[in-house]
């Protein structure tokens, strides 16, 4: 790396750096995540299990749902009595007229006679007419169908309204459950579980569950009631040619079996893919700035298209088996219709034994019967899909947490002194149980006294807090509190005592004043503000235009990291903690803040037990004990003088920090041509003290895994939130989404140009299936005609053929459902793919400034690739996102009623809507009946009056009233086909932004030479969220290559600011940015990134191996494994890695998680050795590891020449 330039946030080289032990550290993430996916699979959610949720009244209001659905049901094969009596009347006064029209023939005394025989031949042969008042009897049908009608509305609207509300008094209290159930575990649990994961659980494994157990209970029972009648009916009227329709009946229900358990298989390997992915997804955009800084979209749309192509394998399989299915229980029902037909003209014409409309009703409720069971494989899917989603949450709802934060079972001490002693106590955590972390402690910490906890990253420092909090139980030993085992002490009670404040402190999506209240409830304004100034916060506080009442933003993205750091802390100290945990406390202050926040420590400190993990060796020196961890154990204890004169792990530490120090310094005034003045001033810059009063780059990180944040910077500027800050306390702070125009079809449609062939074969079978309907009715009245006729021999061979076209529609359906099926699963899952993956690509390549609008949070931008965005996804992401912090400060209680009070909206909306649902669905099912009413009604005047024949009546009316039919089960599609035209929009919205900064873009100079000469051209910038703040006003500063420019100030001065517009993701208001005298606006976005390489403090990790996070440094090419090794040499990870089980391949979890601080950030410095950057980005890139590897580190990026 010859001739680069290094920028850096300069901190104190040469300090102490102890590292962050894994919160789980390193398990095979491969492993535990399919012990994990195999149990989730191997458990079953038996059905009546979805109702586990139910109270008395929903027991009573599903009771009352299924009471009507069963009286829906009782319709249907009750109305083909009336259908059947009225085939008898039309035949028998068909054959009437068909006598009557014989010549010589006419009715005399209600009697049929030939008019040239004599009166007593007439009387005894003649058959009886003129009693039939054709027009009448069809009045009486028509009242018949109309009270049915009115009966089916009423049935109708409550079996909807009744099951609707019961689901979402249920499903309510499901969630309730679930998001208590995940707030209870312990925190290993979520090292093995992701957010991404756990937010697509709440947004579609739910609704799943809803959908399986609403209206789809009532559609359900009421096609089972018309199945199971129509069946009775048919024995009732005749078994024999029931038996024999019904013996094929078996067929169609071991093909709804296949369906049903295929569609839970594969719907649940596809949720899973899906929820791989989203998981992805909300990694990869909660990183945007690190993926930017690497050039790694690519690669990150590729990792997520792999899930998708899982998902869409199992989508299209579901649709393959649903279609052939589908298609073979029509082709059963149509062999029906012509062997019913067949045989029951058999038994009319023969035997005699049925009338023409006995023959339609067992026909009829038979085939009626078994349609509706077909019919409710629909339902069946659904179901399956419920049971598939219930498995993963009812397996969390129902696991016990091994530590439950919870529980009210433990004692609660009257009094606490505050003394933390260390039995014997050796720990491994839960996913790496072969590597100790903790090796036999024992130590005692004594109350009222501070003491400082000091080694090398990964001796254990950290994780000795995380037991004292309970968040992990020690594997052998005990930790005691004033002599009792922490384990026998309510874990709330216990929680309630300790403060902590750490390195990366989180805030929450509230005001100052409610984030500082977190710590304590019951605090009053005077307690909060006492607390504020005790934390040197009071004064940036007051000089915000909203002062206490200033929303922080998301993870407290408006705060720069100076005043997260100092509101973390007044929020700690407002509890008037017994126990006081400090996890590198001031590291984000800076030189005066620190002094005044220490002083404030030292005044709290009376009656306290304050615990420290230094981040600096020199703010512990005045600590009343000192604690020397190595390899996991306690080495040493005492004061700072008595540590220096035993020369142990303390004076070590010391030692190399000096050495730091000193090599620093003279490397960076070693042969500078320059004047005494400007000499002193130089040492003054880089003095011990600058250096402390260097921080980190302000307004850090949204989430914990942005880059570094290198956000947006200002130590008072805020917008002035008056109006939206009233509008988010109304909303709970959830964006309104802008109203957005329903997107075309058309558009649609040329997205899936690609598959043309596909939707056409789809859309010819879909045509062909649609004929279906019509050719059924017209050969039922066909048949239905043919009883009429008086030459039997000429009935049957009507009745013979149009028996064989049954057989061949049939063979036909299952063919053309089998290609419907296919061919729009094909189409479908291809057209989901395409536009999640694009969608994906289009924010992976917008400006930086677009994820700063609350809008586009990680958590809604995930749900918004895979559903409609939910206004309780915010609160679920944002809980779940910093549950350690929300577990530290015992606060899960107060989540959790946040979160059912936002449950309140969508469930009374639910209720809304289940009353106008179910008036639909009422109307719809009888509007049938009202047409039928109608039609024969009218048809009874047209037969006499107009002379026209009763088979054209009940052609007529069969296909009217069928494709009526059908278009009322097209337009049950109509909801789901305007939401898929306003998603689409939003996806196409997405598409058609383009950002200012497009970094696929292959426009932009490049060149050959690149040297690496920065300058500032009068800089001047605000943010686009705070455009009354001015950042930046004027900045000209420049550096050569080969160069270190250094960049120190205060919180809010604009250092990172300046590095964000040096990577171009941002664009300076006023001036320029000149890289080797081209204007960094006019470079090739790639092309200047590829130059760049950056290593921050808080380092960004990827939920994949160590080898490919190194990779990660240089995603233009194929990174050898021996240039891997190399790089992780020269960060001093190499040996580290080789001591892990699975060496390279180890996967680092979720933002890196299974790995210490120090680990992690070494990483990150081989991921930048490997990226061989003209420029390299330092942001406190050695503040996290010990001190013999910092020097490593300096040695590396600073002193030899890059």
């Amino acid at each position: 790396m010859s001739d680069s330039v290094i920028l850096r946030s300069v901190k104190k080289f040469g300090e102490d750096n102890h590292g962050f032990e894994s919160d789980s550290s390193y398990n095979n993430d491969k492993k535990s995540k399919l012990q994990d996916e195999k149990k989730g699979g191997s458990s079953q959610v038996g059905f009546f299990r979805l109702f586990r949720f139910s109270s008395k009244i929903d027991i009573c209001l599903m009771s009352m749902g299924s009471l009507c659905a069963l009286l829906h049901g009782v319709a249907y094969p009750g109305v083909l009595l009336i259908f059947g009596t009225m085939t008898d009347v039309f035949i028998e006064y068909d054959m009437e007229l068909q006598e009557l029209s014989i010549p010589g023939k006419a009715c005399v005394n209600n009697t049929i006679v030939w008019t040239n025989d004599s009166l007593n031949q007439n009387m005894t042969n003649g058959t009886r007419c003129g009693f039939l008042d054709i027009e009448s009897e069809m009045v009486n049908f028509a009242s018949y169908y109309a009270g049915v009608a009115v009966g089916v509305l009423v049935t109708g609207y409550f079996q909807i309204c009744f099951w609707v509300i019961a689901a979402a008094r249920q499903i309510q209290k499901m969630r309730k459950f679930y998001f208590r159930s995940i707030m209870r575990m312990e925190i290993g649990w979520f090292d093995c579980n992701s957010v991404g994961e756990l937010n697509t659980r709440f947004s579609d494994d739910i609704n799943k569950v809803n959908d399986a157990i609403a209206d789809q209970m009532g559609i359900f029972i009421q096609r089972m009631t018309t199945s199971i009648f129509g069946f009775l009916m048919g024995f009732y009227q005749g078994w024999k040619l029931t038996l024999v329709i019904i013996s094929v009946s078996p067929l169609i229900g071991i093909g709804a079996a296949i369906i049903g358990l295929s569609v839970s298989r594969f719907t649940d390997y596809e949720l899973r893919a899906y929820a791989k992915a989203g998981s992805v997804a909300d990694e990869v955009i909660s990183s945007i700035r690190t993926v930017a800084a690497f050039g790694g979209e690519k690669k990150e749309v590729e990792r997520y298209e792999k899930n998708l192509v899982f998902a869409q394998r199992w989508g299209i399989r579901k649709g393959i088996v649903m279609g052939f299915f589908t298609g073979f229980m029509w082709c059963l029902i149509f062999l029906c219709y012509a062997l019913a037909f067949w045989y029951g003209s058999k038994l009319v014409l023969d035997d005699e034994e049925y009338t023409p409309g006995v023959l339609v009703q067992i026909f009829l409720s038979v085939i009626v019967g078994a349609l509706n069971l077909g019919n409710a494989s629909s339902c069946l899917e659904a179901f399956a899909a419920g049971r598939a989603a219930a498995a993963s949450i009812f397996e969390t709802i129902d696991r016990k947490p091994l530590i439950d934060c919870m529980s009210e079972d433990g004692y609660k001490l009257d009094r606490i002194k505050g003394e933390i002693e260390f039995h014997n106590v050796t720990f491994h955590y839960p996913s790496r149980p072969e590597v100790k972390i903790l090796n036999k402690l024992s130590t005692v910490i004594k109350s009222g006294e501070v003491t400082a906890m000091v080694g090398s990253s990964g001796a254990g420092k950290s994780t000795a807090l995380q037991l004292i909090q309970r968040f992990y139980d020690p594997t052998e030993g005990m930790v005691t509190l004033d002599g009792h085992d922490i384990r026998s002490l309510n874990i709330q009670w216990l929680r309630a005592q300790i403060g902590i404040v750490e390195q990366e402190p989180v805030l929450f999506s509230t005001t100052i004043a409610e984030n500082i209240r977190y710590g304590r409830k019951d605090a009053t304004m005077e307690d909060i503000v006492r607390a504020a100034k005790e934390a040197n916060a009071y004064n940036f506080i007051m000089d915000l235009p909203q002062q206490f009442d200033t929303l922080v933003g998301e993870g407290g993205g408006q705060m720069s990291g100076g005043q997260k750091q100092r509101i973390a802390i007044a929020r700690a100290l407002v509890r008037n903690p017994k126990i006081l945990l400090l996890d590198m406390a001031t590291s984000a202050l800076d030189n005066e803040s620190e002094a005044m926040v220490q002083e404030a420590l030292s005044k709290v400190q009376h009656g306290h037990t304050i615990i420290s993990v230094a981040h600096r060796l020199s703010t512990i020196r005045t600590a009343d004990v000192i604690i020397g961890f190595e390899h996991g154990t306690a080495v040493e204890r005492g004061t700072h003088e008595e540590l220096l004169e035993r020369k142990g792990v303390y004076f070590t530490l010391m030692t190399l920090q000096s050495q730091g120090d000193q090599a620093f310094n003279e490397k960076d005034i070693k042969g500078k041509d320059e004047t005494e003045d400007a000499l002193l001033e130089r040492k003054q810059t880089f003095s011990r003290g600058s250096y402390q009063a260097s921080l980190r780059a302000s307004i850090r990180q949204r989430s914990k895994s942005q880059l570094s944040y290198l956000g947006h910077e200002s130590s008072l500027a805020l917008v002035d939130h008056k109006s939206t800050h009233e509008q988010d306390r109304k909303d709970k702070n959830i964006p309104v989404e802008e109203e957005i125009e329903p997107a075309p079809v058309r558009r649609i449609l040329r997205l899936n140009a690609r598959e043309w062939p596909y939707m056409l074969v789809g859309s010819v079978g879909a045509a062909v299936n649609g004929t279906v309907t019509p050719m059924y009715a017209f050969l039922f009245s066909q048949i239905l005609g043919t009883f009429s006729i008086p030459d039997k021999e000429e009935q049957r061979s009507q009745i013979h053929g149009v028996c064989l076209l049954f057989v061949a529609i049939g063979c036909l359906s299952l063919c053309t459902q089998f290609l419907q099926g296919y061919a729009f699963a094909k189409s479908g899952e291809l057209l989901t793919k395409r536009l999640r993956k694009l969608g994906f690509r289009a924010m992976l390549g917008q400006d930086i400034g677009w994820f700063d609008d609350l809008r586009n949070s990680p958590g809604a931008l995930t749900t918004r690739l895979a559903t409609d965005a939910s206004q309780v996804q915010g609160i679920t992401n944002e809980a779940l996102s910093n549950i350690r912090t929300v577990a530290g400060i015992g606060k899960e209680r107060q989540f959790i009623e946040a979160f059912e009070a936002e449950l309140e909206k969508p469930y009374k909306t639910a209720l809304r809507k289940a009353n106008i649902y179910g008036l639909c669905f009422g109307f719809s099912q009888c509007i049938v009946f009202v047409a039928n009413s109608a039609s024969y009604r009218y048809g009874g005047y047209l037969i006499p009056n107009e002379g026209l024949h009763f088979s054209y009546v009940f052609r007529v009316i069969s296909s009217v009233v069928l494709s009526a039919t059908a278009l009322g089960r097209a337009s049950s599609y109509t909801p789901s086909y305007a939401k898929a035209k306003i998603s689409a929009a939003r996806f196409f919205q997405l598409l058609d932004r383009r950002p200012a900064i497009n970094v696929y873009s292959s426009a932009g100079e490049r060149w050959d030479n690149f040297r690496g000469q920065i300058d500032f051209v009068d800089c001047k910038f605000t943010y686009p969220s705070r455009p009354d703040v001015q950042v930046l006003n004027g900045l000209s500063v420049s550096v050569g290559p080969g160069k270190t420019l250094a960049f120190v100030g205060s919180s809010g001065c604009g250092k990172s600011t300046s590095i964000q517009l040096l990577e171009r993701f941002y664009d300076p208001d006023q001036g320029k940015v000149m890289i080797d005298g081209h204007d960094s606006k006019n470079v090739n976005i790639q092309f200047l990134r590829s130059n760049i390489g950056i290593v921050s403090q808080e380092p960004v990790l990827f939920a994949c191996s160590i080898m490919d996070n190194i990779k990660y440094g240089d995603n233009t090419k194929e990174i050898p494994m021996e240039k891997v090794i190399e790089a992780a040499k020269q960060a001093q990870l190499h040996d580290f890695v080789m001591s892990l089980p699975e060496k390279y391949e180890t996967n680092v979890g979720s933002q890196g998680s299974q790995l210490s601080r120090g680990e992690k950030q070494r990483i990150a410095i081989a991921r930048a050795i490997v990226r061989d950057p003209k420029i390299l980005l330092l942001d406190e890139a050695t503040s996290a590891l010990d001190t013999e590897s910092e020097k490593v580190g300096i040695d590396f990026l600073s002193l030899r020449p890059l």
